[in-house]
């Protein structure tokens, strides 16, 4: 039986790149850009001689540089996801790296594979950039997971230190100093603004938009709501903080019930895919009598229409919202 090894090849090619990815950024930035840092990266800069107000620029620039790039074109793809991750790498480091990994990819395959020069090229262009996009989902998902397991903690903080008599700018500024990332810097930049003139409310309600995060929104309210009309911040804060841990918990018995739901439409929506490509790896002359078929092309591309449409209707099925 003949084996073609391809297939594997051009995966292994992608997880490849997909590695050269993180390995770029954490040796750009250090690990203190890492998501699972004891100390937050603001107080790393800090610690490392930094000025606060440098820092508070630097932080500030990362955190709006790719919504203010959505203008490019095609970057707009990215520029939501990448704003979620709070991917350091500016909007042109990005679209660079994609050209780098593209050349990567390439000179892989031409090394490795024995495919045409279009297909090397067609499939060097999707490495390059779906191993970008890959990258900066799975961070921008990991991110904001934890920002909500974060965040009742930070607010339970937040009362204790109300509670002693601090203001809340301190109360604030003890979160920036306490909390990991990437909950810690984002508190650190609001406490920053707020020592420099600026609205604690309005930095909240900011940080609520960038992360699109209801419960930071519920945060932000709060807080607004305080200072206009007065209250006891600190029994208001513990109210909320009950109302996100039941959140949370609401949404942890969801997502239990629906796993099994989730992973069958997972599974129905790669198993075509995974058939395709053991069929290739096994017996790659499969289709080699119907290629030359008048009808090949439009069943082939049939065929990725369905799959497409079938893999928007699982996930349609299985998200639910809490």
């Amino acid at each position: 039986m003949q084996i073609s090894m391809e297939p594997i090849i051009y995966g292994l090619i992608f997880l490849g790149v997909l590695a050269l990815v993180q390995g770029l950024y954490l040796t750009v930035f250090g690990r203190a850009i890492s998501l699972n840092n004891r100390l937050n990266r603001r107080m790393t800069m800090l610690e490392k001689g930094s000025e606060r107000q440098e820092v508070l620029e630097q932080l500030r620039k990362e955190m709006r540089q790719h919504l203010d790039a959505k203008g490019i074109p095609l970057y707009s793809l990215l520029a939501d996801k990448a704003q979620k991750a709070n991917i350091a790498f500016s909007p042109k480091a990005l679209i660079l790296i994609m050209l780098l990994l593209t050349v990567v990819s390439f000179a892989a395959l031409t090394l490795l594979t024995q495919a045409t020069l279009p297909v090397r090229i067609g499939t060097s262009l999707l490495m390059g950039v779906g191993a970008v996009y890959v990258w900066i989902s799975r961070t921008a998902k990991k991110r904001l997971g934890l920002i909500e397991e974060q965040l009742p903690d930070a607010v339970d903080l937040m009362v204790r230190s109300l509670r002693v008599g601090h203001p809340f700018a301190s109360a604030v500024n003890i979160v920036a100093t306490e909390i990991p990332d990437p909950l810690g810097s984002e508190f650190g930049v609001i406490a920053d603004e707020s020592s420099y003139g600026g609205n604690i409310s309005d930095s909240l309600k900011d940080l609520a938009e960038r992360v699109d995060m209801q419960d930071m929104r519920f945060l932000a309210v709060a807080v607004t709501i305080q200072q206009q009309s007065g209250g006891n911040l600190a029994e208001i804060l513990e109210g909320l903080s009950r109302v996100i841990r039941a959140r949370f918990r609401l949404f942890r018995r969801v997502r239990a019930i629906t796993a099994e739901a989730k992973w069958s439409g997972v599974f129905l929506s790669i198993f075509p895919l995974l058939a395709i490509l053991m069929i290739n790896v096994l017996k790659p002359d499969y289709y080699d009598r119907v290629k030359e078929t008048s009808a090949f092309i439009p069943a082939a591309i049939a065929v990725g229409v369905f799959l497409i449409v079938n893999v928007i209707f699982m996930r349609m099925m299985v998200n639910i919202k809490v």
